[in-house]
């Protein structure tokens, strides 16, 4: 490494390869919290190949004692884990994915749309093709017939909120600072790819020394504008039944605290999107639970009763507003809270651009000494049969195989005060959402936004790094567990314990039950309905001990619960199995989705499906 001063002004500078300037730059960039100044990359996820190895992996072992790097298995796991540790940080935080070219790059792009949708920060650096094209075609390499410019890595570009290509070393003084206010702004938040040709990592550039000083950022928190704030002062005013519905933005803003003191204050009922959860705990006199087509019959009824609907920090995706048709209420007026313009202005919503602790700050300030005259304390009843229906939903079974939400009340019992329980996908998410009980903010983290399968265990492995302290549930079906299994391997080796339920229903058992719901037959769901030669039996037990983890099958939930105080206690990941019903559900809460019934069939399921969709069609708002 080479210093000098260049030119007149006697700049300094140093000689560096564009794979060593960019880390060192990367490790540089602090983020200032309440605590103190932290560094804002908690580390590196990387598989090397042809690529990024001889680049980048050279400038990462150099700096591995200040930007550590974690081996994965999987780079859509390495990747998920990434991005499930950055929702646990609440986007304070966030970690780097660097692949090789070709597949290794394209396992990510997955991941990159789950946390485009999400709008959680991830940094992706793709190895890519050699810029100056003297070997190509090399490896992996795709190539368009009708454009030179184009590599795998422009599967990244829809999946991106910011996206680059470095052809040049010097282009990393223009790309990172530009990622890095991407990343760290939470109007754009999201997933940065920069696309880093492989020849271009190991050339050198005399990079100003200024480049690499540490810079500290501050995460803003947008005031809201006077205008759009006097006008929602005005309709909460003059609403009979105002509803406020908590989204994801309340936690990433820090909210929590303010969202409880403004309900409190005037009475507003609470309730919760899969993002929003947690915000409140399951038993503050405000939380009518979740809403939606996962929601909780207390909810659901404030919110087709409510005049006034407020979104805060919601993008109010189908399962939020049961397609639409949800809000039902005559005249009922909607407004949304949220950092984003483009999400603020949804569903034809009065917009309000603003961080969410901000506002909810201002309007508690303002509306001092009122109180929405049908509030919360006018619900009790309903709360009170919300309640009764958890308890016989989470009750053991006498007889027969568990259902999902049985094993739920099984693991919440089981759980610690202090845990954290993570899903994504299948049946699982929306009975979480009617029922899991939150007893502190972050301890509820599931990703509904993609719904991505196999997400689960890799996002346990994020979120156990987010917070080591805590004890992480992972719950999934046997479907996802069969789609991303590898990073059980990664938690063992890394020693971040997860305790893992598998639920095994001999298939996807959700998708059959929306199959049949639709007027199908029951086809290519579960494996009793599959083009078959042999049924497998599948030991999900003996394969999670095969990498590395202490893994049991238990047959009833009595026996699920002793397993659990096993592994709360063991030294590593531990795996608990236990077969469970695929057609039970619970009957109570809910709301309609909206999913297209074929309107010509020989099925005569299929028809009458579709008599009750077109029913369902004319209530929509």
């Amino acid at each position: 490494m080479a210093t000098r001063a260049h030119g007149g002004g006697g700049v300094s500078t140093v000689r560096q390869t564009a794979a060593q300037a960019a880390v060192r730059y990367l490790a540089n960039q602090y983020v200032a919290r309440p605590a103190g100044e932290i560094r804002y990359f908690a580390g590196v996820w990387a598989i090397f190949g042809h690529g990024n190895v001889a680049g980048l992996g050279e400038a990462l072992h150099a700096a591995r004692d200040v930007l550590p790097t974690y081996r994965a298995h999987s780079e859509q796991g390495m990747a998920h884990a990434a991005i499930a540790y950055a929702k646990q940080m609440r986007r304070q935080r966030a970690m780097i994915c660097t692949s090789s070219i070709g597949p290794g790059a394209t396992n990510m792009v997955t991941a990159a749309a789950l946390a485009h949708v999400n709008r959680l920060p991830v940094l992706f650096l793709p190895g890519d093709v050699f810029a100056g094209r003297a070997p190509a075609p090399v490896l992996q390499q795709i190539e368009d017939f009708t454009d030179g410019t184009v590599s795998a890595n422009d599967c990244f570009r829809p999946v991106s909120r910011y996206f680059d290509r470095i052809t040049r070393p010097e282009q990393i003084l223009d790309a990172l600072p530009r990622a890095m206010a991407t990343l760290l702004d939470p109007a754009s938040c999201g997933p940065v790819t920069l696309a880093f040709c492989q020849d271009v990592q190991a050339e050198a550039f005399d990079f100003p020394q200024a480049f690499f000083r540490r810079h500290v950022w501050t995460v803003r928190a947008q005031p809201p504008d006077p205008r759009e704030e006097d006008e929602l002062v005005r309709l909460l005013q003059a609403a009979q039944s105002p509803l406020l519905v908590c989204g994801g933005g309340v936690l990433y803003s820090g909210a929590d605290a303010a969202l409880a003191a403004f309900a409190e204050a005037t009475d507003i009922p609470v309730a919760e999107t899969q993002g929003g959860k947690g915000a409140l705990k399951w038993n503050h006199p405000c939380n009518l639970g979740s809403i939606g087509v996962t929601g909780s019959s207390a909810a659901n009824a404030a919110a087709a009763a409510s005049d006034l609907v407020v979104g805060l920090g919601t993008r109010l995706q189908d399962f939020t507003t049961g397609s639409r048709a949800l809000f039902r209420a005559p005249g009922r007026r909607l407004v949304q809270v949220n950092v984003a313009a483009y999400d603020a202005a949804k569903h034809g919503a009065i917009p309000l651009v603003g961080d969410a602790g901000a506002v909810l700050r201002r309007l508690h300030e303002r509306l001092s000494g009122w109180r929405a005259p049908r509030g919360t304390r006018t619900m009790a009843a309903a709360v009170a049969e919300w309640n009764a229906a958890w308890e016989k939903a989470t009750a053991p079974p006498e007889q027969s195989l568990p259902s999902d939400a049985q094993v739920i009340g099984a693991v919440w019992r089981m759980a610690g005060e202090d845990s954290v329980v993570v899903c994504a996908a299948g049946g699982l998410p929306g009975e979480l959402h009617k029922l899991w009980r939150c007893r502190h903010a972050g301890d509820y983290h599931v990703e509904y936004g993609y719904s991505c399968m196999g997400y689960e265990i890799a996002g346990g492995l994020g979120v156990k790094l987010a917070e080591p302290h805590r004890d992480v549930h992972v719950l999934l079906g046997d479907g996802s567990y069969l789609m991303l299994n590898s990073e059980l391997a990664t938690s063992v080796m890394l020693a971040q314990k997860l305790i893992v339920t598998v639920l095994d229903n001999r298939g996807f058992a959700c998708i059959n039950r929306l199959q049949k719901a639709a007027g199908g037959a029951a086809f290519n769901t579960m494996w009793a309905d599959s083009r078959r030669e042999i049924l497998p039996e599948i030991d999900f037990a003996a394969h999670a001990a095969s990498l590395g983890a202490i893994a049991e099958h238990v047959s009833t939930i009595a026996e699920l619960e002793q397993a659990l105080g096993r592994a709360k206690i063991s030294a590593r990941t531990h795996v608990i199995v236990i077969q469970t019903d695929p057609l039970a559900v619970t009957e109570a809460g809910g709301a309609w989705w909206d999913v297209a019934i074929p309107e010509v069939s020989v099925r005569p399921e299929v028809a009458a499906a579709r008599a009750m969709y077109i029913e369902r069609l004319k209530k929509r708002t």
